[in-house]
């Protein structure tokens, strides 16, 4: 569980705080006795390979997938040859729907991240079978304090907030500085609510442009 890019400098006083030192003595506990996910190294995965002072893009997701090998700490992603889990799968048929690009090859999307996209869950860690396992034991409020740091620090973000969920953790974002793109959750039970056709691939790019910022490479 380290952190090893600039947001160590920015989330320094937040890992003392009485809420995470409780937070990391159950997750350390969680390790020692259950299958948990993702990896422990890869807890932080969003923070270590989106910089704060890379990021461009923001996509929230909820927790980690809970199948075996699949998480690796970045939202919707999945390892290299796991098969795509649904919301992953609609993802992708949005982004070919969106945008001309070749067809994706795996599901794993750390070249997303390379380039700026941080690809951030609420809660960070689950047990293995079961969702939501570890939400409410302090993880809402480090990302919740992820997202206030993005707001603050950075100019013209865009965030790609799919579900209510992930609106919910939207509240902190100066919507006159950034760009917040909500649609419906891309999972089969909400995904043609809205989310396909939203295009937000392209948007995000528009928007960078417009704010002279190099576009992200979505396709592959």
């Amino acid at each position: 569980m380290n952190i090893y890019t600039d947001w160590k400098y920015y989330l320094e006083n937040e890992l003392t705080k009485p809420y995470f030192i409780e937070l990391h003595q159950f997750i350390e506990e969680q390790y020692k006795h259950k299958d948990v996910y993702p990896k422990k190294d890869h807890i932080f995965n969003a923070l270590n390979t989106t910089p704060l002072n890379t990021t461009k893009v923001v996509i929230i997701g909820q927790d980690p997938y809970h199948g075996p090998n699949q998480a690796n700490g970045l939202s919707f992603s999945v390892n290299p040859n796991i098969p795509l889990p649904p919301s992953l799968k609609n993802i992708y048929k949005e982004l070919l729907d969106d945008i001309d690009c070749e067809h994706p090859t795996n599901g794993d999307l750390t070249h997303w991240a390379k380039q700026g996209v941080l690809l951030l869950n609420t809660v960070l860690t689950v047990e293995v079978g079961q969702p939501n396992s570890h939400r409410q034991k302090g993880w809402e409020t480090f990302t919740d304090r992820v997202l206030t740091i993005l707001n603050e620090e950075k100019e013209h973000l865009v965030f790609l907030m799919w579900g209510k969920q992930a609106l919910k953790k939207g509240h902190m974002i100066d919507r006159d500085r950034h760009l917040i793109l909500h649609a419906p959750h891309p999972s089969p039970l909400s995904a043609y609510r809205g989310f396909f056709g939203s295009k937000p691939f392209s948007k995000a790019n528009t928007y960078l442009k417009e704010h002279n910022q190099s576009p992200i490479k979505w396709g592959w």
